[in-house]
Order: structure tokens, then C-alpha cells, then sequence
């Protein structure tokens, strides 16, 4: 009984997370909406790190652009799909549970984005290794999806071999 508890408190405070990761994503584009995109680009590392606002109508690395109802039809089934699987399984794994909180944190926190701008705001500029510009949210989904990863290929095949 106290594994099914568990379970369900975890899925609680992961929703709990995810709101508020998705207003913090939310809160800085709105700065960067405001602030950031009155500069060409500020410089926090000259030539590592600057900050500059760019309107992304497509998907990472700027492919599939302006294809903005396909790309909210993907998010949204990928987003069904887990909340799906969240409340048909039992969350007893701690890295599971942050790689899904941070997927579904990202994918929400850009979909706002395409929903209400109709583009996403990318506001991290990595110039050391000439990186695509980015946001919060994008590093939610990455950060997740490598969680997972590690998850799927590490510790999943150990629990189904006990």
C-alpha cells in the first residue's frame, strides 16, 4: 500500500514541479520579450555566451518552419502519451521521474509559445561551439531526454531482471 502511495504523491508534487518550471520558462521569455529584444544581442561571455532574442517559427535547429499546426499536433500527442503513461504506472524511480518532469515541463513551456506568440522565443546564445540559439524550455527537454536515455538503457533492464 505504501508503494501505491508513494506513486501517487510523486505525481502530485510532479505536476507541482512542472508549473512551476513552466512559469519560470515563461516569466524569462516575457523579460526576454520585453528587455532582450530591444538589443541586437548582449554579450554575458563575449564570443561563449550572449543573450539574444530570436522568434523561432519552427522546431530545434530551425527545421520545419513556419509548420507551427503540425509541430502543436506533435507536441500534444507526445504530451497525451506521457501524461498517459504517468497514470498507468507507478513512479518509483527518481530519475524517471525528473527526466519526465523536465520533457513535459520543455514541451509545455514551448507550446504556450506557439499557442499565444505563434513562434517560440530563443534567447541563449552558446557561440563558443556555434550552437543554435535556445531557451529554457529546450534545455528541459534535453536535460530529460538524456535522464531518460540513461534510465531506459541503465536502470529499467535491472528492475526487469529482479
Amino acid at each position: 500500500m505504501k508503494h501505491i502511495e508513494k506513486s501517487n504523491v510523486m505525481k502530485y508534487m510532479l505536476f507541482l514541479v512542472i508549473t512551476v518550471l513552466v512559469l519560470l520558462d515563461q516569466v524569462i521569455k516575457f523579460l526576454a520579450d520585453r528587455i532582450l529584444s530591444q538589443y541586437e544581442t548582449l554579450a554575458v561571455i563575449p564570443s561563449v555566451l550572449h543573450l539574444t532574442f530570436v522568434k523561432n517559427y519552427g522546431a530545434a535547429f530551425g527545421i520545419l518552419q513556419n509548420q507551427r499546426i503540425f509541430l502543436l499536433l506533435i507536441t500534444l500527442a507526445i504530451l497525451i502519451f506521457i501524461i498517459w503513461y504517468l497514470f498507468r504506472s507507478n513512479i518509483n524511480n527518481n530519475l524517471f521521474f525528473w527526466s519526465v518532469l523536465l520533457i513535459v515541463s520543455g514541451g509545455v513551456g514551448n507550446l504556450i509559445d506557439r499557442l499565444f506568440r505563434v513562434y517560440v522565443i530563443d534567447y541563449i546564445d552558446f557561440r563558443l561551439i556555434n550552437f543554435s540559439v535556445f531557451n529554457l524550455a529546450d534545455s528541459y527537454v534535453f536535460i530529460g531526454t538524456v535522464l531518460m536515455m540513461i534510465y531506459f538503457i541503465f536502470i529499467e533492464p535491472k528492475q526487469d531482471s529482479k
